[in-house]
Parts: structure tokens; C-alpha cells; sequence
């Protein structure tokens, strides 16, 4: 969770690693982890096993299964019995695949800082053994230590993206200073005046202010094109 705040740190190794960490300390037989992409839609990103059957099951529960509920409740679905009553008639096609993959038992846990749901922890089980209340509750925090990881990563990234526009907003409002100032003295009227017949050439040239700016500044723009005011 510190390596988050790291600027080389990787999401998606992360996440794999704690797919893994799941397996080993819950004594589950398989792990994933879905996340929500911007339509909403759950996307795989990391599991503990790359065998195709585990990946089908994953990329059905996108369209039906335990984890599509608990993404839209927020609410855990722990100790399920894939061929029991639950299963068979909530998510028939997922329980028969994951039964036929070797799965008797699944847990599902959100993936969840504060009211943002992120995603959700996917655990199966070969064997019909129920975790215990605190096997549940270190699934659970394992979840909750990825969601403040990703939290925490999206938001470093957002802070410095906007830093960066910030940056540019600046660099910017320079350049368009000093071809005011350039023009201004160049045909003896005010900066206003100037910045007035910039931004109508800008404009009507379909360019960029700052753009058009640099290029003045730069000596790359013939003023002479431009209509004086």
C-alpha cells in the first residue's frame, strides 16, 4: 500500500501479487480481482491462475454471477455453495461452469473506499470447505488494502495530471504575454489592442492562442499576416 505513492509503482503487478497472497494464506484454489471500468463494466486485471477455465468464469460473472451483484450492492456473497439453491437459480450458467471447472465454493468481496466502489475480490474453492468469520474478515481487509492502493494511485496520477495542465496554463499565459508585448511595440498600440488582433488571427486560422503566441515570439509567425487593429 506505501509502494503506492511510489511514482514507478505498477497497479497491475500489485494486483496480481495480492491474487496470489490470497490463494496462500486463505487456502483457496483460485483468486481475481475485477475492477469497474468508466462504462461501469467489471473488467479482469489480475489472477492468481492463468488457466482458460478460471478466465471464462471470470469474464462471465460481466454479465452474470456474484461478483456482478456485489459490485452493484457493495455487499460481500461469502460461502457459496455453487450447487446450491442459491446459485443454481440466482446465476445458473455461472454456477454449472464454475461446478464443471472443479469449483464447489465461491467469495465474493467488494473492493470499496468509503462510497466508490471499485471493484471486487473473487475467490473459488475446489474444496466444499467454509472459511471461518476470520478467514472472511483477512479476505475482506485484503480487499480493502488493494481499494485504498488503487485510491491512493488514482489519485497521485489525477494531482499530478493536473499539475502538468497547471504547468501548461502557465507556460502559456507567458508566451501569450510577451507577443502582446511584442506586437504592441511592434505596431506601436496598446497590449490590449495587440492581444485583440492575436487571438481574431488565432481564431481565424483555427490555431491555438498559446500556440499562436510561441510562433510570434519565436519569429516562426510573419505578422505581417496578421490584420493590425
Amino acid at each position: 500500500m506505501a509502494d503506492s505513492l511510489n511514482g514507478v509503482f505498477d497497479v497491475a503487478a500489485f494486483l496480481q501479487s495480492l491474487a496470489v497472497r490470497c490463494v496462500e494464506l486463505l487456502g483457496v484454489s483460485a483468486a481475481g480481482v475485477l475492477l469497474a471500468d468508466s462504462q461501469g463494466e467489471l473488467r479482469l486485471v489480475a489472477s492468481s491462475g492463468e488457466h482458460t477455465w478460471v478466465l471464462d468464469l471470470f469474464a462471465l460473472q460481466q454479465e452474470q454471477g456474484p461478483c456482478l451483484d456485489c459490485y452493484r450492492s457493495g455487499s460481500a456473497h461469502t460461502n457459496i455453495a455453487l450447487g446450491g439453491l442459491e446459485a443454481t437459480t440466482v446465476w445458473p450458467e455461472f454456477s454449472t461452469r464454475a461446478r464443471a471447472a472443479g469449483y464447489e465454493m465461491t467469495q465474493v468481496l467488494p473492493l470499496q473506499q468509503g462510497d466508490q466502489m471499485l471493484g471486487t475480490l473473487n475467490l473459488f474453492q475446489a474444496k466444499p470447505r467454509v472459511l471461518s468469520p476470520d478467514e472472511v474478515a483477512l479476505a475482506q481487509a485484503l480487499a480493502d488494502v488493494a481499494a485504498i492502493a488503487i485510491v491512493q494511485r488514482r489519485s497521485l496520477e489525477r494531482s499530478e495530471t493536473e499539475r502538468g495542465q497547471l504547468q501548461e496554463a502557465l507556460t502559456s499565459r507567458v508566451a501569450i504575454e510577451q507577443a502582446k508585448g511584442v506586437l504592441a511595440e511592434r505596431w506601436r498600440c496598446t497590449v490590449d489592442d495587440a492581444f485583440g488582433a492575436l487571438r481574431r488571427h488565432a481564431r481565424a486560422n483555427r490555431m491555438r492562442l498559446a500556440e499562436c503566441a510561441r510562433q510570434v515570439v519565436a519569429g516562426e509567425l510573419d505578422t505581417e499576416g496578421i490584420r493590425r487593429p
